[in-house]
């Protein structure tokens, strides 16, 4: 026991040194570059043009050469038309289909830069328009992903159809954030769901207690912390951590049957997570299909741009965010090992 006891110590002593040598890194790159000012970057891309350029490109390898002139005969031909119709309707342009990207994290980073392209694309759009989001999110802090939430709820106050696509999973605060479109669209094996709410946390209190080492918290207010990593968790704080729990389930339900009325929500709330072949029966989402698919044949009949915010970040910006993001990959994929399986 005692040779585990020493073995732990030295880990443990290991595991300090090299964190606090990686802070003293960190502080001295963010002393070396706190001059450095954030660039914030906007990008649009027209996706109708990306699928002609790859179109073309395959026609130019695999046509005949009678083939190929037939084809550019005929698509000048179609330009022109165009063009006619167009300056027969000044003024009249043709749908727009504003696509934005939410890679989500367990804090829901990518809500800063969903708000600036929110913010940018209703400046132009109307409800003749519309406004697709490929989400992808296994959920996360609640307040983050709510704050994600409610910037996708400013497209539906200004009546802009919003078309949500999931390809892999929209689950927790991810389907908090999609129950909010208009149209759920989700890949057959797309993991959707996950209508719950947890906590959890180790407590150290009886090894330090077995070590005499005291554990000090001084509060005002019985609630202003419940349970803890190495104090002495009693009923009353779990009652009150497992009362707050309940109360956030209950608004995280009562938002999506404000949203999706259909939705049978005693029976998907479970916390439990579906395939999407089995979500679009439970009427969580409405349609399969990939993102793909759906820009595809969208860009047959509308204009397609994808808006992507982007700022710079520091040297120390980009050191810090990388060790997190590395921490939240291994977190996330120890949970998706026990859970989505």
């Amino acid at each position: 026991m005692l040779d585990i006891l020493m073995q732990y110590g030295l880990f443990l002593a290991e595991a300090i040194t090299i964190v606090i040598a990686i802070g003293i890194v960190i502080s001295m790159i963010v002393g070396a570059t706190h001059k450095e000012r954030s660039i914030e970057k906007l990008e649009i891309r027209n996706i109708n043009s990306k699928y002609e350029t790859m179109a073309e490109v395959l026609r130019r390898e695999t046509f005949s050469k009678k083939a190929l002139k037939q084809w550019e005969k005929s698509e000048k031909e179609k330009k022109k038309k165009k063009a006619k119709q167009q300056a027969n309707t000044a003024g009249d342009t043709q749908k727009r289909v504003f696509i934005l990207n939410f890679d989500g994290d367990i804090k829901a980073s990518a809500g800063a830069a969903l708000r600036e392209e929110i913010t940018t694309v209703l400046s132009l759009a109307t409800p003749k328009d519309e406004i697709v989001v490929r989400l992808e999110s296994g959920g996360g802090l609640v307040h983050e992903h709510g704050f994600a939430a409610s910037q996708l709820m400013r497209i539906r106050q200004r009546e802009i159809p919003l078309t949500v696509t999931v390809d892999k999973v929209a689950a927790s605060g991810g389907y908090m954030m999609a129950c909010v479109a208009n149209h759920i669209i989700a890949a057959p094996f797309a993991i959707i769901g996950s209508i719950g709410v947890l906590a959890q946390l180790p407590n150290f209190h009886r090894l330090l207690d077995r070590h005499g080492i005291d554990f000090e918290q001084i509060k005002a207010g019985d609630f202003k912390r419940t349970v803890t990593f190495f104090g002495k968790n009693t009923e009353k704080d779990r009652e009150k951590l497992k009362e707050e729990i309940e109360e956030t389930h209950e608004l995280f339900k009562a938002f999506i049957v404000e949203n999706r009325a259909d939705v049978d929500i005693a029976k998907v709330s479970t916390g439990e997570h579906w395939y999407g072949t089995r979500a679009l029966e439970l009427k969580l989402i409405d349609e399969l299909m990939t993102s793909d698919d759906y820009l595809l044949s969208a860009s047959e009949k509308a204009d397609l741009y994808e808006v992507s915010y982007t700022a710079k970040k520091s040297v120390s910006e980009r050191i810090a965010a990388a060790m997190q993001a590395s921490l939240e990959r291994l977190v996330l994929s120890f949970r998706n090992e026990l859970f989505y399986r």
